[in-house]
């Protein structure tokens, strides 16, 4: 049909139209299985905005659920921030929330009847033992002394553990499949083991607890998924899956498909590191704006649309490749500079005095909120006889071109008058503390009546009727595009935050906690969680433009 014909197309699409074809399917059912022992990143998002769109695309439905084998290293807390995730970036779950957990029984079951048919067994050698059993890729594996216990044995054992009779470690539940398998994942893997745990869903039930790869097949199983969409390390392991499957009084057939995951120049998304960046204080938190999570994305001033063009952008292939940071950064760019209103921010002021300046007769003047979109309206300026420009804006010396303000020289002030730089006062120090300046009273928003050429605009705040903000300039937290292959303390870009005492537009404080706003000829900001009244903090999301091949040289 025609809509189908627009929807982009990749080797999955490609699958799933073949099925639905051949009668193989009528509907598509997907889901999102994350394991709550992390925050998502943008990874995440990539499998996200898959499993999700192609539900939608296909009229079809998509399962959020959690994973949760590994009661450990996970948490209720994790959860919730997953849960808010998804829903942040725009996609709703079919039904309620789901977990593995809610299959523990019928897992266990699965377990016994492997162990009922020959093909598990209990294991009690160690983990180094097991370890070394398992051979190498150019070797086979060899059997385990306890491979060939009886049924009846096996069973008892299985019990035993089920009901907390061994500590943890002693023993395991080994599926029997091949030792001489070129598959590492098919040499008799590990399907059970003891874990005494409190589960964030289970509480205490449960002692003995499946491995992911025996608990994943089952669950897409038991929902009836009918593609099972991953990442390419697990292809080896869809042996297994199929596997497990086939061995099982299961009905529904569920098939599993990879695609390449994503890998992000200058940043990590193992989950690993990601811990290691945050417990070893490389960042302050899972949400740091300069974290590749959802939650530092979000709070960086990314947006729901910008990370799902990101994850279209980058389309769905079989092959691993590096994308380029800029690809991500143009995303959001391209986004608020269409929709972001403007303001004025000084992040590094030096004061300027305009003598011919009325003392005490301050004006209000307006500005567009955007200089395409009238829609947006417009703001009020505070101007005063003192204001604050970038310390950068001005030199006492300077070539044609240069075009801020020059001593003795004539610049505009954005949407405000053209001055001239008079003299300057200077520290002890030799430091410019303030720049006398004279201001022409008919430029207001036009020209010089006697045709004089002024070339320059610069941006500015009013001294006296503004708000002090704490401006943080995030970048890239790596300097190396391919982090992963360094420590992470080698790697780490020291300047990937910087903070600076600013001053905004007065009208800032009115802005809600995430929203969006372009500092004009600066960048684009949102206001962080931690502002409060009379002490803003805006985050930088992004540049104006790609300079970031130009800072590193």
């Amino acid at each position: 049909m025609a809509e189908t014909e627009k929807r982009p197309t990749n080797f999955i699409r490609q699958i799933i139209d073949r099925d639905i074809e051949s009668g193989l399917h009528t509907t598509v059912h997907t889901r999102f299985p994350p394991e709550p022992n992390g925050f998502l990143h943008i990874g995440h998002a990539k499998s996200i905005c898959l499993n999700f769109g192609i539900a939608e695309d296909y009229q079809g439905t998509c399962n959020l659920r959690f994973d949760d084998t590994n009661p450990e290293k996970e948490s209720i807390d994790y959860v919730n921030a997953i849960k808010s995730d998804v829903s942040w970036l725009g996609y709703h779950w079919d039904g309620e929330v789901r977990y593995s957990s809610d299959y523990f029984d019928s897992l266990h079951g699965y377990a016994v009847e492997l162990i009922e048919k020959g093909l598990a067994f209990v294991d009690f050698s160690t983990q180094e033992q097991i370890r070394e059993m398992r051979g190498t890729l150019k070797a086979p594996g060899q059997h385990s002394p306890y491979r060939d216990t009886d049924v009846a044995t096996n069973l008892q054992e299985f019990e035993k553990m089920t009901q907390g009779e061994y500590t943890e470690g002693h023993c395991c539940l080994r599926a029997k499949i091949d030792m001489a398998s070129p598959f590492m994942c098919m040499r008799d893997p590990v399907i059970y083991r003891i874990k005494f745990a409190h589960h964030h869903q289970t509480g205490e039930k449960w002692c003995v607890y499946p491995m992911y790869d025996f608990t994943h097949c089952i669950s897409d199983a038991i929902e009836g998924i009918s593609h099972s969409l991953c990442t390419l390390e697990f292809q080896d392991n869809r042996r297994l899956y199929d596997w497990v499957i086939d061995n099982i009084s299961i009905a529904t057939q569920p098939r599993q498909y990879e695609f390449s995951r994503l890998n992000l120049e200058y940043t990590v998304l193992s989950k690993r590191k990601l811990i290691q960046l945050v417990t070893e204080g490389f960042v302050d938190g899972w949400d740091d704006p300069r974290m590749p999570t959802i939650a530092g994305l979000r709070r960086r001033g990314y947006t729901p649309a910008s990370v799902r063009e990101f994850c279209s952008r980058i389309g769905v292939t079989k092959m691993d490749n590096l994308i380029e940071m800029s690809m991500l950064e143009a995303c959001i760019r391209d986004e608020l500079n269409e929709h972001a209103p403007r303001a004025m921010a000084v992040l590094d002021p030096v004061k300027i005095v305009i003598e011919n300046y009325a003392q005490g007769e301050g004006e209000t003047l307006t500005a567009a909120n955007h200089p395409n979109k009238p829609e947006l309206g417009s703001r009020e300026l505070a101007f005063d006889k003192e204001i604050y420009i970038e310390r950068d804006d001005f030199r006492e010396e300077a070539n044609k071109k240069y075009k801020r303000l020059v001593l003795g020289k004539e610049v505009r002030l954005r949407n405000a008058y053209v001055i001239k730089a008079e003299r300057v006062e200077k520290d002890e120090d030799g430091n410019i503390q303030t720049i006398y300046c004279t201001y022409d009273a008919d430029t207001l928003g036009k020209d010089p009546a006697d045709g004089r050429k002024v070339k320059g605009v610069i941006h500015w705040v009013s001294a006296l009727r503004h708000e002090k903000a704490e401006i943080r300039l995030y970048d890239r937290l790596f300097k190396e595009p391919n982090p992963g292959a360094l420590e992470l303390a080698e790697a780490y870009n020291p300047d990937s935050l910087v903070k600076l005492n600013g001053v905004v537009e007065s009208g800032l404080a009115n802005k809600a906690i995430g929203e969006a706003v372009q500092f004009e000829r600066t960048g684009y900001f949102c206001l962080d969680k931690e502002s409060k009244a009379g002490a803003l903090v805006f985050n930088r999301t992004v540049a104006l433009r790609d300079t970031w091949a130009k800072i590193g040289d």
